[in-house]
């Protein structure tokens, strides 16, 4: 089923190398502050939320994104 959602994404070198659903745009910033304390300064790691129609499954309860529609 495709949604809008809230997306925390992983890039790098300007690649999706991995995205989490979160059901509020304050949930992903919270999640994104929290995965940068983690990262060192030589990372080359970028997080960015954001919000876009995303195909969704339900899994055990949990929404999981299984393919986001990026639209430009």
């Amino acid at each position: 089923m495709v949604e809008m959602v809230f997306a925390l994404l992983l890039l790098q070198d300007h690649k999706i190398v991995e995205h989490r659903y979160h059901e509020s745009l304050s949930n992903c910033l919270k999640a994104k502050r929290y995965a940068m304390k983690d990262r060192s300064s030589k990372d080359r790691v970028v997080f960015k939320c954001i919000q876009s129609k995303a195909n969704i499954e339900i899994y055990m309860g949990e929404k999981k994104i299984t393919s986001l529609i990026l639209e430009w």
